[in-house]
Protein backbone atom coordinates (compact mmCIF):
# COMPACT_ATOMS: atom_id res chain seq x y z
CA UNK A 1 0.00 0.00 0.00
CA UNK A 2 1.02 3.40 -1.02
CA UNK A 3 1.65 5.40 2.04
CA UNK A 4 1.76 8.70 -0.18
CA UNK A 5 -1.63 8.20 -2.19
CA UNK A 6 -3.01 7.59 1.15
CA UNK A 7 -1.38 11.08 2.93
CA UNK A 8 -2.67 12.67 -0.43
CA UNK A 9 -6.18 11.52 -0.36
CA UNK A 10 -6.33 12.59 3.62
CA UNK A 11 -4.85 16.06 2.82
CA UNK A 12 -6.64 16.61 -0.48
CA UNK A 13 -10.46 15.58 1.66
CA UNK A 14 -9.49 17.61 4.91
CA UNK A 15 -8.69 20.72 2.35
CA UNK A 16 -12.28 20.74 1.26
CA UNK A 17 -11.95 18.61 -2.11
CA UNK A 18 -13.41 15.53 -3.89
CA UNK A 19 -11.78 12.07 -4.36
CA UNK A 20 -12.47 9.61 -6.29
CA UNK A 21 -12.04 6.03 -3.64
CA UNK A 22 -11.70 2.91 -4.71
CA UNK A 23 -14.25 0.07 -2.79
CA UNK A 24 -15.29 -3.28 -3.49
CA UNK A 25 -18.58 -2.90 -5.38
CA UNK A 26 -17.71 0.12 -7.37
CA UNK A 27 -15.64 3.71 -6.64
CA UNK A 28 -17.37 6.50 -5.12
CA UNK A 29 -16.86 10.36 -5.21
CA UNK A 30 -15.93 11.28 -1.75
CA UNK A 31 -15.86 14.05 0.34
CA UNK A 32 -15.72 15.09 4.02
CA UNK A 33 -18.71 15.17 5.47
CA UNK A 34 -17.81 17.82 7.93
CA UNK A 35 -17.25 20.05 4.54
CA UNK A 36 -20.59 20.40 3.08
CA UNK A 37 -19.74 22.83 0.32
CA UNK A 38 -17.40 19.80 -0.46
CA UNK A 39 -20.37 17.58 -0.27
CA UNK A 40 -22.41 20.22 -2.43
CA UNK A 41 -19.59 19.75 -4.90
CA UNK A 42 -20.48 16.11 -4.85
CA UNK A 43 -24.53 16.47 -6.15
CA UNK A 44 -22.63 19.45 -8.73
CA UNK A 45 -20.19 16.98 -10.07
CA UNK A 46 -22.42 14.09 -10.58
CA UNK A 47 -25.48 16.47 -11.46
CA UNK A 48 -27.65 14.92 -8.53
CA UNK A 49 -30.67 16.13 -7.03
CA UNK A 50 -30.06 17.66 -3.99
CA UNK A 51 -33.14 16.05 -2.48
CA UNK A 52 -31.31 11.86 -3.33
CA UNK A 53 -29.56 11.27 0.14
CA UNK A 54 -25.66 10.23 -0.26
CA UNK A 55 -24.37 6.84 1.30
CA UNK A 56 -21.68 7.93 4.48
CA UNK A 57 -18.91 5.82 4.98
CA UNK A 58 -17.27 5.61 8.15
CA UNK A 59 -14.00 4.26 9.67
CA UNK A 60 -15.03 1.49 11.75
CA UNK A 61 -17.41 0.29 13.95
CA UNK A 62 -16.43 2.05 17.14
CA UNK A 63 -17.34 5.17 15.00
CA UNK A 64 -21.22 3.94 14.65
CA UNK A 65 -21.51 5.99 18.39
CA UNK A 66 -21.39 9.16 16.33
CA UNK A 67 -22.92 8.68 13.57
CA UNK A 68 -25.68 6.25 14.53
CA UNK A 69 -29.02 7.35 16.75
CA UNK A 70 -31.44 5.43 18.79
CA UNK A 71 -31.00 1.66 19.41
CA UNK A 72 -28.14 -0.18 17.61
CA UNK A 73 -28.82 -3.59 18.25
CA UNK A 74 -29.70 -4.42 14.25
CA UNK A 75 -27.08 -2.25 13.27
CA UNK A 76 -24.56 -3.95 15.42
CA UNK A 77 -25.64 -7.59 14.53
CA UNK A 78 -25.54 -6.66 10.93
CA UNK A 79 -22.29 -4.80 11.06
CA UNK A 80 -20.58 -7.85 12.98
CA UNK A 81 -21.58 -10.07 10.41
CA UNK A 82 -21.26 -8.07 7.49
CA UNK A 83 -18.48 -5.03 7.83
CA UNK A 84 -16.57 -4.66 6.27
CA UNK A 85 -18.25 -5.26 3.36
CA UNK A 86 -21.41 -4.79 0.50
CA UNK A 87 -24.11 -3.72 2.58
CA UNK A 88 -25.18 -0.36 3.61
CA UNK A 89 -27.74 0.26 6.34
CA UNK A 90 -30.06 2.66 6.69
CA UNK A 91 -30.75 4.06 10.70
CA UNK A 92 -31.45 7.66 12.16
CA UNK A 93 -28.51 9.73 12.11
CA UNK A 94 -27.11 11.88 14.34
CA UNK A 95 -26.42 15.73 14.10
CA UNK A 96 -22.86 14.88 13.06
CA UNK A 97 -24.19 14.15 9.60
CA UNK A 98 -25.34 17.41 8.32
CA UNK A 99 -28.80 17.66 6.17
CA UNK A 100 -26.73 17.61 3.09
CA UNK A 101 -25.52 14.34 3.32
CA UNK A 102 -28.99 13.24 3.60
CA UNK A 103 -31.35 15.54 1.30
CA UNK A 104 -33.28 16.46 4.41
CA UNK A 105 -34.13 13.17 6.18
CA UNK A 106 -33.37 12.15 10.13
CA UNK A 107 -31.98 8.75 8.43
CA UNK A 108 -28.94 8.02 6.82
CA UNK A 109 -26.96 5.37 5.26
CA UNK A 110 -24.17 3.81 6.62
CA UNK A 111 -21.62 1.54 5.42
CA UNK A 112 -17.75 0.17 6.09
CA UNK A 113 -16.29 -0.74 2.81
CA UNK A 114 -14.24 -3.60 2.93
CA UNK A 115 -10.71 -2.21 0.86
CA UNK A 116 -7.70 -2.01 2.19
CA UNK A 117 -6.10 1.56 0.55
CA UNK A 118 -10.05 3.43 1.49
CA UNK A 119 -10.06 1.78 4.76
CA UNK A 120 -6.40 3.15 5.71
CA UNK A 121 -7.68 6.60 4.06
CA UNK A 122 -10.60 6.77 6.56
CA UNK A 123 -8.82 5.71 9.49
CA UNK A 124 -5.92 8.23 8.70
CA UNK A 125 -8.88 11.05 8.35
CA UNK A 126 -10.20 9.87 11.48
CA UNK A 127 -13.87 10.66 10.12
CA UNK A 128 -16.63 9.74 7.69
CA UNK A 129 -16.96 10.96 4.16
CA UNK A 130 -20.16 10.85 1.84
CA UNK A 131 -19.29 8.96 -1.58
CA UNK A 132 -21.94 8.05 -3.89
CA UNK A 133 -20.94 6.01 -7.15
CA UNK A 134 -18.01 8.38 -9.09
CA UNK A 135 -20.34 8.43 -12.19
CA UNK A 136 -22.82 10.71 -13.74
CA UNK A 137 -25.92 11.00 -12.29
CA UNK A 138 -27.99 8.07 -13.94
CA UNK A 139 -25.28 6.19 -16.16
CA UNK A 140 -23.20 3.40 -15.61
CA UNK A 141 -20.99 2.99 -12.50
CA UNK A 142 -17.24 3.02 -12.18
CA UNK A 143 -15.47 -0.22 -11.41
CA UNK A 144 -12.29 1.12 -12.12
CA UNK A 145 -10.27 4.04 -11.43
CA UNK A 146 -10.59 4.42 -15.57
CA UNK A 147 -14.49 4.04 -15.71
CA UNK A 148 -13.84 7.48 -13.69
CA UNK A 149 -10.98 9.38 -15.77
CA UNK A 150 -13.48 8.45 -18.79
CA UNK A 151 -17.14 9.74 -17.06
CA UNK A 152 -15.74 12.91 -14.74
CA UNK A 153 -12.16 14.16 -16.32
CA UNK A 154 -10.66 17.01 -14.26
CA UNK A 155 -13.64 17.43 -12.37
CA UNK A 156 -12.00 15.32 -9.46
CA UNK A 157 -9.26 16.43 -7.42
CA UNK A 158 -7.80 12.91 -6.90
CA UNK A 159 -8.18 9.83 -8.18
CA UNK A 160 -7.21 6.54 -6.17
CA UNK A 161 -6.38 4.37 -8.24
CA UNK A 162 -7.54 0.63 -6.26
CA UNK A 163 -7.62 -1.88 -9.05
CA UNK A 164 -10.81 -3.51 -10.20
CA UNK A 165 -13.98 -3.61 -7.93
CA UNK A 166 -14.00 -6.98 -6.85
CA UNK A 167 -17.79 -6.72 -5.93
CA UNK A 168 -18.71 -4.91 -9.03
CA UNK A 169 -22.35 -3.75 -8.17
CA UNK A 170 -24.10 -1.14 -5.47
CA UNK A 171 -23.91 -2.46 -1.98
CA UNK A 172 -27.49 -3.85 -0.54
CA UNK A 173 -29.06 -1.21 0.92
CA UNK A 174 -31.39 -2.34 4.33
CA UNK A 175 -33.38 -0.16 5.92
CA UNK A 176 -33.72 -0.53 9.95
CA UNK A 177 -36.00 2.52 11.00
CA UNK A 178 -38.88 0.32 10.32
CA UNK A 179 -41.04 -2.45 12.35
CA UNK A 180 -39.67 -4.56 9.84
CA UNK A 181 -35.78 -4.39 8.52
CA UNK A 182 -36.55 -4.27 4.51
CA UNK A 183 -34.03 -4.01 1.32
CA UNK A 184 -34.57 -1.06 -0.56
CA UNK A 185 -32.14 -1.95 -2.67
CA UNK A 186 -30.82 -5.15 -4.32
CA UNK A 187 -27.09 -6.33 -3.47
CA UNK A 188 -25.20 -9.53 -3.22
CA UNK A 189 -26.21 -9.92 0.62
CA UNK A 190 -29.82 -11.23 0.60
CA UNK A 191 -32.55 -11.35 2.59
CA UNK A 192 -31.58 -14.77 3.85
CA UNK A 193 -28.74 -13.77 5.16
CA UNK A 194 -29.70 -10.35 6.32
CA UNK A 195 -32.75 -12.30 8.24
CA UNK A 196 -30.31 -15.11 9.93
CA UNK A 197 -28.22 -12.70 11.18
CA UNK A 198 -30.70 -10.29 12.34
CA UNK A 199 -32.94 -13.69 13.78
CA UNK A 200 -35.98 -11.69 12.07
CA UNK A 201 -37.84 -11.81 8.80
CA UNK A 202 -36.30 -9.54 6.25
CA UNK A 203 -38.73 -7.79 3.04
CA UNK A 204 -38.08 -6.26 -0.42
CA UNK A 205 -39.69 -3.03 -0.39
CA UNK A 206 -39.93 -0.66 -3.55
CA UNK A 207 -41.18 2.96 -2.70
CA UNK A 208 -41.66 4.24 1.41
CA UNK A 209 -40.70 7.57 3.45
CA UNK A 210 -37.53 6.70 3.40
CA UNK A 211 -35.45 7.51 0.38
CA UNK A 212 -32.72 5.80 -0.63
CA UNK A 213 -29.73 5.89 -2.95
CA UNK A 214 -29.64 3.82 -6.47
CA UNK A 215 -33.26 3.09 -6.03
CA UNK A 216 -35.28 5.21 -8.94
CA UNK A 217 -36.72 3.21 -11.90
CA UNK A 218 -34.37 4.46 -14.38
CA UNK A 219 -30.75 4.02 -13.29
CA UNK A 220 -27.08 2.90 -14.24
CA UNK A 221 -28.06 3.50 -18.30
CA UNK A 222 -25.44 2.96 -21.19
CA UNK A 223 -25.64 5.59 -23.95
CA UNK A 224 -27.22 2.81 -25.98
CA UNK A 225 -30.99 1.98 -25.57
CA UNK A 226 -30.95 -1.63 -23.57
CA UNK A 227 -33.19 -3.82 -24.36
CA UNK A 228 -34.42 -7.01 -22.49
CA UNK A 229 -35.34 -9.98 -24.60
CA UNK A 230 -36.10 -13.43 -23.37
CA UNK A 231 -33.05 -15.71 -23.67
CA UNK A 232 -34.33 -17.72 -26.57
CA UNK A 233 -35.43 -14.88 -28.16
CA UNK A 234 -31.84 -12.51 -28.69
CA UNK A 235 -31.10 -14.39 -31.76
CA UNK A 236 -34.12 -13.17 -33.92
CA UNK A 237 -34.18 -10.35 -32.23
CA UNK A 238 -30.22 -9.00 -32.85
CA UNK A 239 -31.38 -10.33 -36.69
CA UNK A 240 -34.64 -8.11 -37.02
CA UNK A 241 -32.80 -5.28 -35.60
CA UNK A 242 -30.05 -5.66 -37.78
CA UNK A 243 -32.08 -6.25 -41.00
CA UNK A 244 -33.31 -2.78 -40.47
CA UNK A 245 -29.69 -1.31 -40.35
CA UNK A 246 -29.26 -1.46 -36.75
CA UNK A 247 -25.93 -2.07 -35.05
CA UNK A 248 -26.68 -4.55 -32.67
CA UNK A 249 -24.88 -5.54 -29.43
CA UNK A 250 -25.53 -8.57 -27.11
CA UNK A 251 -24.84 -8.42 -23.73
CA UNK A 252 -23.44 -11.84 -22.83
CA UNK A 253 -22.14 -12.16 -18.67
CA UNK A 254 -20.70 -15.59 -17.40
CA UNK A 255 -22.73 -17.97 -15.95
CA UNK A 256 -21.82 -17.52 -12.16
CA UNK A 257 -23.47 -14.53 -10.24
CA UNK A 258 -20.61 -13.26 -8.70
CA UNK A 259 -18.35 -13.32 -11.94
CA UNK A 260 -21.05 -12.10 -13.89
CA UNK A 261 -22.06 -8.79 -11.59
CA UNK A 262 -17.67 -8.15 -11.60
CA UNK A 263 -17.96 -7.88 -15.20
CA UNK A 264 -21.55 -6.00 -15.97
CA UNK A 265 -20.71 -2.08 -15.74
CA UNK A 266 -17.37 -2.75 -17.65
CA UNK A 267 -18.90 -5.08 -20.04
CA UNK A 268 -21.90 -2.25 -20.53
CA UNK A 269 -19.38 0.40 -20.98
CA UNK A 270 -17.23 -1.48 -23.52
CA UNK A 271 -20.39 -2.49 -25.60
CA UNK A 272 -21.03 1.89 -25.58
CA UNK A 273 -17.55 2.22 -26.73
CA UNK A 274 -18.28 0.30 -29.93
CA UNK A 275 -21.50 2.58 -30.60
CA UNK A 276 -23.83 0.04 -31.16
CA UNK A 277 -27.23 1.22 -31.53
CA UNK A 278 -28.84 -0.80 -29.54
CA UNK A 279 -28.30 -2.99 -26.92
CA UNK A 280 -29.84 -6.81 -26.44
CA UNK A 281 -29.95 -8.70 -22.78
CA UNK A 282 -31.43 -11.09 -21.07
CA UNK A 283 -32.21 -11.25 -17.76
CA UNK A 284 -30.85 -13.95 -15.40
CA UNK A 285 -33.12 -16.69 -13.25
CA UNK A 286 -35.34 -14.93 -10.75
CA UNK A 287 -33.37 -16.32 -7.85
CA UNK A 288 -31.77 -14.53 -4.80
CA UNK A 289 -28.26 -14.85 -5.91
CA UNK A 290 -29.10 -13.13 -9.41
CA UNK A 291 -31.40 -10.35 -7.37
CA UNK A 292 -28.48 -7.17 -8.11
CA UNK A 293 -28.06 -8.03 -11.30
CA UNK A 294 -31.65 -8.40 -12.33
CA UNK A 295 -32.26 -5.22 -10.74
CA UNK A 296 -29.22 -3.32 -12.35
CA UNK A 297 -30.22 -4.63 -16.13
CA UNK A 298 -34.08 -3.63 -15.35
CA UNK A 299 -33.52 -0.28 -14.14
CA UNK A 300 -30.85 0.21 -17.09
CA UNK A 301 -33.39 -0.92 -19.70
CA UNK A 302 -35.82 1.48 -18.11
CA UNK A 303 -33.47 4.60 -17.85
CA UNK A 304 -31.36 3.77 -21.99
CA UNK A 305 -32.93 5.19 -24.66
CA UNK A 306 -31.74 7.13 -27.99
CA UNK A 307 -32.21 10.72 -26.25
CA UNK A 308 -30.24 9.86 -23.38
Amino acid sequence: MSESIVDEAVRVLRAGGVVALPTETVYGLAAAIDRPDAVRRVFAIKGRPANHPLIVHVPSVADLDRYAAGSRDALERLAQRFWPGPLTAIVERTPAIPDVVTGGQSTVGLRIVDHPLTAAILARLGGAVAAPSANRFGRISPTTAEHVRDDLGADVDLIVDGGPSQVGVESTIVDLTGEVPAILRAGVIGAAALGDALGAPVVTRAGGAVRAPGTLAAHYAPRAPLVLVAAEGIAAEAARRGARGERVGILTLPADSAAAARALYATLRALDADGFDVLLAALPADVEVNAALRDRLTRAAAAASPAT
